[in-house]
């Protein structure tokens, strides 16, 4: 039995609701989904791009919900259906809920942001801070306008820790994102060339993400990468707003959690830092020099709550890539074994070449070969073309044998290689899908790489149903 998240009496408060039927005693969950509803959650029915979730308040009441949060436009339809919660707008209730679960927690709160390497360090955090205290964060990337509030109507009220990825997609998300969450501490991983279909510039890139500054709660901490262009722009910010301290980390001298060397090692990374002057060495269990640094940011984190730094960095030994973003499998093949990097969550300039890179220092097995497998890089603006095609210079020195290309903004890319490393293209995803399970042999290393909406994720899916995985060693 779970226990409860809410009473029925005080989220219907919380959402500013009036109630039709009976009001559950308790309330175990929040969901927006029917596919994964659990029994006892409330079902938000958010109006998506896609869907209108009141399409599926039946559904969810006959799944179990406890109680369905509905607007008052369709409350007439569902007059004596079950348990209701009835709102003017549905994701206005939801972060209204949020804001008061927010005001309840005692938790220290830290807020993850950056164009590059927020699901990671978020889930290095979960697992650092979950060895310390009861800590909380969103299942998946839920970083946006409705993620957000989810992930806190989620939170259990007796947490020690929370944490909240923010993102965003054009001008004006973060700063009302960050208004609900009031993190007492605050991470931007990096500024790179992401969104740039909705930004001018880097900087205007930079400004934005650096809202969430202004919301810290009064002396809490910015923590900010000392190695960016934007470095200084993001502290001058974080300088005008209520931080009371702002942490520095990187590669750079100056460096308040600094990196003073690391092995980059196939599976995992061996790193030596200085954090504010103390030494500390350990081991990193998801491989690649972005998430070494980004293992920075997570330390400062840590240090600036007060919580136990050296099980922090034992703790993050455990540290392994999700799935989409860098998980690995081996699949059995007549022969031999295929290994698998399944890096289909999204993909932009930056995590492309940090993906890039950590196929190249993987070995291959007998003939095997490095192969990459990349779809389009999207909402990167005029610039598109030229990122794509900057790709091959990475793919040259990281020893990438072949590359398999779809989407228009690859194929600038493709016919610029050698003819001897391209692999195949096609138009899209699912064309290119069968040409890549019949290139496929024993002993290659392959990557699948692409913005979320290219759409890779089948084709990893197509690799897994094909080929067995291999068993995991005891």
């Amino acid at each position: 039995m779970k226990d409860p998240l809410w009473t029925g009496d005080r989220l219907i408060a919380a959402l500013g609701a009036r109630a039709d039927g009976p009001v559950p005693a308790a309330v175990t969950g929040a969901s927006i989904d029917t596919r994964t509803l659990e029994p006892g959650d409330a079902f938000f029915a958010i109006t998506g791009e896609a869907r209108n979730g009141h399409d599926f308040v039946k559904a969810a009441l006959d799944k179990g919900a406890a109680l369905a949060v509905i607007d008052e436009a369709h409350a007439a339809g569902f007059a004596g259906a079950g348990s209701l919660a009835i709102v003017p707008d549905v994701l206005k209730a939801m972060e209204k809920a949020g804001s008061a679960r927010r005001a309840e927690l005692s938790a220290k709160i830290v807020s993850v942001t950056g164009s590059v390497g927020k699901t990671g360090t978020k889930e290095a955090l979960r697992l650092v801070l979950s060895r310390q205290g009861k800590t909380h964060a969103p299942v998946a990337s839920y970083n946006n306008h409705w993620g957000v509030p989810l992930t806190l109507v989620r939170t259990p009220a007796d947490v020690a820790y929370g944490v909240y990825e923010i993102g965003m997609n054009s001008p004006g998300e973060i700063l009302p994102l960050a208004r609900l969450v009031r993190p007492h501490v605050s991470i931007i991983t990096t500024i790179a060339p992401v969104h740039l279909a909705a930004f001018s510039s880097l900087e205007g890139i930079a400004e934005e993400k650096a809202g969430v500054f202004w919301e810290l709660e009064e002396g809490g901490t910015a923590i900010i990468n000392a190695d960016i262009p934007q470095s200084q722009l993001l502290r001058d910010i974080a300088k005008s707003g209520p931080a009371g301290e702002i942490l520095t980390f990187g590669t750079s001298p100056d460096a308040d959690v600094r990196l003073i060397s690391c092995s980059l090692k196939p599976n995992m990374s061996t790193v030596e830092a200085r954090v504010l002057g103390e030494p500390v060495t350990y081991r990193l269990g998801s491989p690649g020099r972005h998430i070494v640094l980004n293992s920075l940011a997570v330390l400062a984190a840590v240090k600036a709550l007060g919580a136990d730094l050296a099980l922090a960095a034992l703790s993050l030994g455990d540290l392994t890539p999700p799935a989409g973003r860098g998980a690995r499998q081996r699949l059995q093949m007549p022969g031999g074994v295929l290994t698998l990097l399944d890096e289909s969550y999204n993909g932009n300039p930056a995590s492309m070449r940090a993906a890039i890179e950590n196929l190249g220092r993987l070995p291959v097995e007998g003939r095997g070969r490095r192969i990459a497998v990349l779809g389009d890089m999207l909402e990167l603006g005029p610039s598109g073309g030229d990122l794509h095609k900057g790709l091959g210079e990475p793919l040259a020195t990281n020893a990438i044998d072949k590359v398999f290309a779809c989407g228009p903004l690859m194929k600038g890319l493709y016919e610029s290689l050698p003819s001897a490393m391209r692999g195949a293209y096609a138009n899209d995803a699912g064309a290119l899908e069968p040409l890549v399970l019949d290139a496929v042999r024993a002993g290659d290393v392959v990557t699948v790489k692409g913005s979320l909406g290219s759409r890779m994720g089948p084709i990893v899916k197509a690799l897994i149903a094909r080929f067995p995985a291999v068993p995991a060693e005891d």
